[in-house]
């Protein structure tokens, strides 16, 4: 049986979402490309743009990782005006946005109501208040390996509705099979009706 990976930086995976970093090569199978937070450059922005544009095409399925970090060191109201500009990008080219936030998510929310499209936080691994919050405001949240073995987490992915519910490897060096075989336990379904809910999500996605 395969495992969608929904978000993960491995070129040597093909079933799921390839997260292209700035100035790669596109793959010629289904990736994500955004403009990160650390990676803003900003007396250098508009050719980043320009390139961005560049590469959605056919096999570009969603925009990002784009989003929030307090952690990092460019301006905050720079990082609002990038994200916000790949939102209005995303809405051009109905593509749905792969979310990076750190210590910002209820920053986060107000972003939601300027998208047309779904947004999906990725590597998700807050308390349940954050995740009660971002459902609350039509988020996806996407899990990945923190699941494994994080308690709090486990008893958080409870609450969360199927029709929401994405899983991915990121960086993290692991099989994702092992990450289904435990949601499905924590979820109390079968593995192979996680799978197919997870496609039927994608699909959602793909023409929300």
């Amino acid at each position: 049986m395969d495992f969608f990976d929904f978000h993960h930086h491995k070129k040597n995976i093909s079933y799921g979402i390839y997260n292209l970093d700035i100035n790669q090569i596109p793959s010629n199978f289904s990736y994500s490309i955004g403009i990160h937070p650390q990676d803003i450059q900003r007396e250098n922005i508009d050719s980043q743009f320009n390139w961005l544009q560049s590469v959605i095409n056919e096999n570009c399925f969603a925009i990002g990782e784009c989003g929030l970090d307090g952690l990092v060191s460019v301006d905050m109201k720079i990082q609002e005006e990038v994200f916000l500009r790949q939102i209005q990008l995303a809405n051009e080219f109905k593509k749905p946005l792969i979310i990076h936030c750190v210590r910002k998510f209820y920053e986060m929310i107000p972003f939601r109501k300027k998208s047309q499209q779904a947004m999906i936080i990725h590597g998700f691994n807050k308390k349940q208040s954050v995740a009660e919050d971002l459902l609350k405001n039509n988020f996806y949240l996407s899990f990945g390996k923190a699941v494994l073995y994080h308690l709090s987490l486990q008893e958080t992915l409870k609450t969360v509705p199927l029709d929401k519910l994405f899983l991915e490897t990121d960086n993290d060096d692991f099989n994702i099979e092992e990450l289904y075989q435990k949601v499905s336990e924590i979820k109390k379904i079968s593995i192979e009706q996680l799978q197919k809910q997870i496609l039927e999500n994608l699909e959602t996605i793909r023409n929300e």
